[in-house]
């Protein structure tokens, strides 16, 4: 990767800090690249500046929300949820979850809000458990690469449990195929551990990065979620339809629970009923929502 400089008559320290930009820039794309500074670099450098300072102060002002996607089965009856986190920022707006989880990985403060998280989460496992109509209930929580490495990762979880009083079957942690492959036996470590406690563990986005069965051999999984890319396009691609079917048949030879995500219509639905698919999520159960407004009544 390499940046260039066209040799202007502007300040060199200035000139530095462009070189620098497209430097930046260049690394991200790859090897074997090459950027020249553009106006636009300063303009996104200076943006994710003021991002990620209201990051820093959202976390101790407890800024994060969460929001909540109802789970249901083959009979439409609701089994659980994901917990999906919202940022409302008091300095800069509403932050969608694309530009702003990635900028608190690499920051590291997604450690801190991702411990936040699964609190809450046992926080209202804890509520359901009060309700033989809830008590039943689990709930998802995604975990990133960073958090899911961090070394007290485990100990926190189970703090969380154990404070909240709640059933750890009850409680999934979702991991992508970036946390698999970042560091193998580490991972294992965890998720061994996690087993231990009574957790459950679910692997996202299954198909969509560096997909390797041999995943699903050594980790103690539970759960897979067949990503809605796939579900998108599988009624009228053949070839998408054929990686589900894949997909679903696997899961059932391997005795894992499986979900799909990204179901908007009946028809949808319907074929993924009759692939053998039970477990669903998507806009036609219901968009995620507080807390207050998500609708379990069965």
């Amino acid at each position: 990767a390499g940046a260039t400089w066209l040799g202007d008559d502007k300040p060199l320290d200035q000139a530095l800090r462009e070189a620098d930009l497209a430097l930046r820039r260049a690394k991200r794309a790859g090897r074997d690249c090459i950027r020249v500074f553009e106006p636009s670099m300063q303009a996104e450098h200076d943006e994710r500046a003021r991002l990620l300072a209201a990051l820093r102060r959202a976390v101790p002002a407890q800024e994060f929300r969460l929001h909540y996607q109802p789970q249901v089965d083959r009979h439409g009856r609701v089994v659980g949820a994901e917990a999906l986190l919202r940022w409302n920022s008091s300095e800069v707006g509403s932050v969608e979850p694309a530009r702003f989880i990635p900028l608190a990985e690499e920051s590291g403060l997604i450690v801190p809000i991702g411990r936040a998280v699964i609190r809450d989460a046992c926080g209202v496992l804890a509520w359901w458990a009060q309700d033989p109509a809830t008590a039943h209930l689990s709930l998802s929580v995604n975990v990133s690469p960073h958090q899911f490495q961090h070394p007290g990762f485990v100990d926190e979880v189970r703090l969380a449990l154990q404070t909240a009083g709640v059933s750890p079957s009850l409680l999934k942690l979702e991991v992508t195929e970036n946390v698999v492959i970042s560091d193998m036996p580490g991972v294992q470590a965890h998720m061994q551990a996690l087993r231990a406690l009574g957790v459950r563990l679910s692997l996202d986005d299954f198909g969509v990065g560096y997909s390797s069965l041999s995943y699903l051999k050594h980790l103690p999984l539970s759960q897979l979620k067949i990503d809605q890319v796939f579900v998108r396009n599988m009624l009228t691609d053949p070839r998408e339809a054929a990686l589900v079917r894949t997909v679903i048949a696997l899961a059932r030879d391997l005795a894992l629970e499986l979900v799909a995500e990204g179901v908007e219509t009946a028809e949808q639905r319907e074929m993924l009923s009759d692939l053998g698919c039970g477990l669903y999520q998507g806009y036609l159960f219901g968009r995620p929502v507080p807390l207050e407004s998500l609708c379990v009544a069965q």
